[in-house]
């Protein structure tokens, strides 16, 4: 192990409706007020529980802001970015960009929707089943005593 930590970077659209307590996330970051360092870029710092954004559930804390509704966030000051967020209206178009830590080995392309391992289902069922049968031979055994 060499200490190094990859990060695999993934763009998405995500579209929210604005709920009654806004857009329900707090953002960081801007030209003044930088949030990483060498990088003026608008992020989300907090998301409020069941607030729009996290009941979507796709934003994360963490994920950086590329554009609201077509407009570029770059070389923006907070306040501004601030100000482009509160002034979207009710239907809400963002670009943003997830940071995800890559784990340990070799990455395996997976389709869009796969899932990444066996559903619990295809494990739960079979061992149910074969529990019932179990049971139903055991009192059948016991009934012959």
């Amino acid at each position: 192990m060499n200490g190094r930590v990859d990060y695999l970077i993934t763009k998405e659209e995500t579209n929210l409706t604005r709920g009654p307590s806004g857009l329900a996330f707090n953002i960081v970051g801007g030209t003044d007020q930088q949030y990483v360092s060498n990088d003026s870029g608008i992020y989300v710092s907090r998301i409020k529980e069941n607030g729009a954004a996290a009941l979507d559930g796709r934003l994360q804390e963490g994920d950086k802001i590329l554009s609201v509704n077509g407009q570029d966030l770059k070389n923006l000051l907070h306040q501004d970015a601030v100000d482009l967020f509160r002034n979207t209206g009710y239907a809400v178009s963002l670009r943003v960009q997830h940071r995800l830590q890559v784990q340990n080995g070799p990455l395996a392309h997976r389709g869009e929707g796969e899932p990444s391992g066996i559903p619990m289902a295809v494990v739960l069922v079979p061992v149910f089943a074969l529990t019932m049968v179990a049971a139903w031979a055991f009192m059948r055994y016991r009934q012959q005593l």
